[in-house]
């Protein structure tokens, strides 16, 4: 297997704990290293405990991608969105996550952990780890991303 990303940080709330640990085991067994960011429980937390200590480093190139799971996804992605390189993306098709890749150079994949189930959403981070981003056209775009306004 060619793993382009070794080390994938993972975080959740208690609404993706099951999915999260889910996923933590499949990337391991694929070959992956996990940085687990926790939540480590069911227990119910709140989610931007758990989300801004992931978005931060891949904000800061400690990561190049990296999973957050909540029970929407919409929580955690608004969350992760507030750091000014990372582009998070909320995803729960096939074709929505490899277009975030291509055409948004998504650099964190945020899943509903509520609302699908652990082998689909694995089947996603799997398009997400392995969608390269097209550039060309779309870098234009991502750069106007990466810009800010007053």
């Amino acid at each position: 297997m060619n793993v382009k990303y070794e080390i994938i940080p993972v975080a959740s709330d208690h609404g993706g704990f099951e999915m999260k640990s889910y996923i933590i085991d499949q990337l391991i067994s694929n070959g992956y290293q996990v940085k687990d960011l926790g939540t480590y429980d069911d227990k119910s937390v709140d989610y931007p405990d758990f989300i801004h200590p992931l978005a931060g480093l891949i904000n800061n190139g400690t990561y190049k991608l990296g999973i957050i799971i909540c029970g929407s996804g919409n929580g955690a992605q608004m969350v992760a969105n507030k750091y000014p390189k990372v582009r998070a993306a909320l995803c729960w098709s096939e074709e929505i996550t490899k277009l975030a890749r291509q055409h948004n150079d998504a650099n964190i994949l945020s899943l509903p952990g509520r609302f699908l189930e652990p082998e689909f959403a694995m089947k996603l981070v799997n398009i997400f780890l392995s969608t390269e981003f097209e550039g060309g056209r779309h870098q234009g775009r991502v750069d106007k991303i990466l810009r800010t306004k007053n």
